[in-house]
């Protein structure tokens, strides 16, 4: 039943500390600490920032961060801050258990986006264990193809054993670009970028009133949105650049939110382009979805 009758709501999970450096690529510090605060060790605060969409009939967790699931040994290593698993706390605030969602949606299944998938670590159980037991979970074809057979230079980023998990849950949907699912108040399209790991899959959630891109790692805060500005964790920096001009391109027309999954202070904003410096910029930036405007929305 269509109601039109759609909440939103910006969750907070885990945490983490990165090196500037390889969170900016090839740009000098003298240029990314002018956005962000770094420490005498050269680490960033890195959020870890979820999107829930709940309407009548379903509701759509967008991500789960890095979760709590790493032994205290690990979590110091990846530099991961919290011990409990913050994104079920986030969700309780919301009145929600992991039980309710219908929906995971993974833009990919890097630690930091899929980690929160898995029940906190508990000493003397090393048993991985999927949260989320009503849930479709949702991610690209290639990704999870990667994931299940990743290359040395990234496989530390994946969840070993993961894809198995998932596999067995038979609650797993592998999609691939141009896909949508369409969920009643909201249709989501799918967009795939391989400039950031291969087979990423970003969100395009269109609701009646706003649409709001789900930029995953293409752009994982607001000073990424600068076209030049890429991680040294991107597997190829310059196809992620004109995958950015080219979705942003849409975003900008559209008059969309971008969402940001890694920003430690906002969630989201709209871009304007500027005709003189020939480049797009966040505007409207809001630490919450409360910055979309529309009564419909929390």
């Amino acid at each position: 039943m269509s109601t039109q009758n759609i909440e939103l709501a910006a969750l907070k999970g885990n945490s983490l500390r990165l090196d500037g450096g390889a969170m900016f690529g090839n740009a000098p510090k003298a240029l990314w600490q002018r956005w962000i605060d770094v420490d005498e060790n050269n680490l960033i605060p890195i959020g870890s920032r979820a999107l829930l969409v709940k309407t009548s009939d379903v509701i759509v967790l967008f991500e789960t961060g890095a979760g709590a699931y790493l032994s205290p040994e690990l979590k110091k290593r990846f530099q991961v801050v919290e011990s409990d698993h913050v994104l079920l706390s986030s969700l309780k605030a919301q009145g929600l258990g992991h039980e309710d969602i219908t929906h995971v949606i993974l833009s990919h299944l890097h630690f930091d986006h899929a980690g929160g998938l898995l029940k906190a670590w508990e000493k003397g159980n090393n048993q991985l264990e999927l949260l989320f037991p009503n849930a479709q979970y949702v991610v690209g074809k290639q990704n999870f193809q990667r994931s299940a057979m990743p290359h040395f230079r990234d496989r530390a980023s994946f969840i070993p054993g993961l894809t198995d998990m998932l596999k067995e849950s038979h609650r797993l949907v592998q999609v691939v670009g141009g896909d949508s699912l369409d969920l009643g108040d909201i249709k989501i399209e799918f967009i795939e970028s391989c400039g950031h790991t291969p087979g990423m899959m970003m969100s395009y959630i269109q609701t009646p009133y706003e649409n709001i891109l789900f930029a995953g790692d293409l752009a994982p805060g607001h000073a990424w949105v600068n076209l030049p500005i890429t991680m040294g964790y991107d597997r190829f920096p310059e196809g992620l650049i004109d995958e950015k001009q080219q979705v942003f391109q849409r975003v900008y027309k559209d008059d969309a939110w971008i969402f940001y999954t890694h920003d430690y202070l906002y969630a989201v904003s709209k871009l304007e382009f500027d005709k003189k410096k020939k480049r797009f910029q966040p505007i409207k930036l809001s630490a919450d979805v409360g910055g979309i405007k529309t009564g419909q929305f929390h």
